[in-house]
């Protein structure tokens, strides 16, 4: 019997399993590297041990150092989590080797599914549909050329081992392959340490739709439902819900049964996830989806089953890996209503949804209840760094129907506020407003097709949102001035003036550009604050703070808007800059430089390439360049904003 859970993970799915753990009365344990010291999860534990230093395969990958953790800490159980080495057969095996119970399925069942091509080989042999493809041995450029060619452009290359995007490159064109090819086996072996890859035809308006399966350890097996995954963004969902919009009730059932077939053909124990590709050309139909993969874990979307069906899935979890039936059969789940959840990332959107590291300087959540559930595991002054996963929270929102689960999820994130970091909020709430999505008219496509209105969206502020500034400033000078000596007229911020009413200028630059706001004084009135000639009201639901850099942020709806304070000897020095070079957009280490000085690059070609949070970004030629030197080389680390490349005007001599 469990009675002390270690959970080998961080974050929020760390908080998450210590929640309903402590709920069981179980005792639990964090684990953590020197990065995560002070994180959240390490203070809500009962006990915590370090495991070693930042980069996660010296810590959250490190087995004998979270075995010893398990060993000194008194833990009987190990709870993996997703991610890291939830789907290990390693490291379920030396759980069990170490007398410790594995939360999680036998470490047979983990390889079946581990290998992307193996699985669909076992999967097709079981009778369950594949999508047609190329799993074979010969991994060598030519074959996998030869097969893609075979299966009919476009076709997806994809990591054999692992998941969530990594190492997965669509080719639309022949001539495009070896490129994709090579990118795929790095990004590959890189995440996974296995550079072998499978080529699989691309469906044209693809659903990616999973179902939650649960088994216990005497062979029964049930499914929960599914989840629709279809909104993503580079292979790695972004909004998941349940149940499917558009689904059909045979479909639901026949995919159901195709995922406690796929379960049972590997020995399952405990949850799983199945995951389908479904054609929606013509609508969703029974016949028309295929088996893609099997994660052996918890997903990360899991509370939109929980929501549904009213289950804790941790709780299942764990009762089943104390060696307990399952809690219910399948004529005893039901689902209820509807559940939508959105992940909250630390990203831009509009510069191709680069990872925004740096401190939660301001962070305020809306108020969890009355159907919205915050997953989070972070608190205002922690630090986004570049050695894990960017996700800030889960926001997920449940109600009798899809409408108004998207209503509610859209107002939790118009009322969620973080300034320090870029985060996906306001990206967020455009993908709800969809009117296609509202209707269901969803592929994994979605973001592509709908780019122009979701993504480059202008970012200037409005003049609401400088009069908020104004405001937050005047406030701010007068709080500073009540500090000082009362009895010093000069230092009474109020609206008395000799000869008429008081008024004042702030001055504020944002990208280059100055907006002046003045702000009036009129006795026994509120100030008033005028932009461009025009009085504005500042808004209600906007907060205001000041960053550590001396700039203002303001948010509002999902939206962060940074703005300085204009100083003239600033403003000097950056219109001297240059622009002349290729800047790093986020801390990384560089994977790859493509480029000699004295080349004559065309605009769109590749620069370098810098692998930053498990992803590979590659720099492109913002025009028609000559590039003038490199500062880097394969291997450096860089920070944000340090020289890649250097450019050169067409007359300019490169040495």
């Amino acid at each position: 019997m469990i009675t002390k859970l270690l959970i080998a993970n961080r974050g929020e799915i760390a908080i998450r399993v210590m929640r309903t753990a402590r709920a069981m009365g179980l005792q639990t344990v964090a684990v953590y590297s020197e990065a995560d010291a002070c994180a959240f999860h390490v203070r809500q534990a009962d006990q915590a041990y370090e495991i070693g230093p930042a980069p996660a395969r010296e810590s959250y990958l490190n087995i004998q150092a979270i075995l010893k953790a398990a060993k000194e800490t008194g833990a009987d159980a190990v709870h993996p989590g997703y991610g890291f080495l939830s789907e290990n057969a390693e490291f379920a095996e030396a759980c069990i080797q170490a007398g410790l119970i594995f939360v999680g399925p036998p470490a047979a069942a983990i390889r079946a599914m581990g290998l992307k091509d193996r699985a669909k080989i076992l999967m097709r042999d079981a009778g369950v549909a594949v999508v047609p493809g190329y799993l074979g041995e010969d991994q060598s450029a030519v074959r996998l050329a030869d097969e893609a060619a075979k299966i009919g452009y476009p076709v997806l290359i994809k990591a054999v081992a692992g998941g969530g995007g990594k190492g997965m490159r669509y080719v639309e064109r022949a001539q495009d392959f070896d490129a994709a090819l090579e990118g795929a086996r790095r990004e590959a072996k890189a995440a996974f340490g296995d550079a072998r890859v499978l080529v699989e035809k691309f469906v044209s308006q693809p659903r990616h739709i999973e179902v939650q399966v649960f088994a216990d350890k005497y062979g029964d097996c049930i499914h929960l439902f599914e989840r629709d995954c279809s909104l993503q963004r580079r292979h790695q969902k972004v909004i998941e819900e349940s149940l499917a919009p558009g689904m059909p009730e045979s479909m639901r059932d026949a995919m159901g049964r195709a995922a406690i077939k796929a379960a049972k053909a590997v020995g399952y124990v405990g949850a799983g996830t199945v995951e389908f590709i479904a054609d929606a050309s013509d609508g969703l139909r029974s016949d028309r989806f295929w088996f893609m993969e099997m994660n052996t874990r918890l997903q990360v979307e899991h509370p939109v089953t929980e929501g549904v069906t009213g289950l804790d899935l941790v709780e299942w979890q764990l009762r089943v890996a104390n060696g307990e039936h399952l809690p219910r059969s399948q004529k005893d789940v039901r689902a209820v209503g509807h559940a939508i959840e959105a992940r909250l990332y630390a990203e831009d959107p509009d510069r191709g949804f680069l990872p925004s590291t740096g401190q939660l300087e301001y962070l305020r959540f809306p108020e969890s209840g009355n159907g919205i559930r915050i997953d989070s595991a972070v608190q205002e002054g922690d630090y986004v760094t570049t050695y894990y996963d960017p996700m800030i929270a889960k926001l997920i929102a449940v109600a009798p129907t899809r409408s108004e689960a998207i209503t509610k999820l859209t107002l939790a994130l118009r009322g969620t506020q973080i300034a320090g970091v870029s985060t996906n909020a306001a990206f967020l709430i455009r993908c709800l407003s969809q009117p296609e999505f509202r209707d269901g008219t969803i592929d994994t496509a979605f973001i592509e097709r709908f780019r122009g209105k979701l993504l480059s969206v202008e970012r200037v502020p409005s003049p609401e949102i400088y009069a908020a500034a104004a405001r937050f400033v005047v406030e701010e000078a007068k709080a500073a001035a009540s500090t000082l000596n009362k009895a010093d007229p000069w230092s009474i911020c109020d609206s008395f003036r000799i000869g008429g009413h008081a008024r004042e200028s702030v001055v504020f630059v944002h990208d280059g550009e100055q907006v002046e706001v003045s702000v009036l004084y009129r006795e026994g009135y509120l100030p008033e604050y005028i932009v461009d000639g025009s009085v504005v009201k500042c808004p209600p639901d906007v907060a205001v703070t000041r960053l550590a850099s001396g700039q203002i942020a303001i948010m509002q709806a999902g939206a962060t808007f940074k703005v300085g304070l204009f100083d003239p000897f600033v403003a000097a020095e950056l219109h001297a800059s240059t622009t002349d070079v290729m800047l790093a957009p986020m801390p990384g280490k560089v994977i790859s430089v493509s480029v000699n000085p004295g080349d004559n690059v065309p605009r769109g070609s590749p620069l370098a390439t810098i692998e930053a949070m498990k992803m590979e970004h590659t720099l492109v030629a913002p025009a028609d360049v000559r590039i003038a030197g490199v500062d880097v080389v394969p291997g450096d680390q860089v920070n944000e904003g340090v020289i890649i490349v250097r450019f050169a005007h067409c007359d300019d001599d490169v040495e």
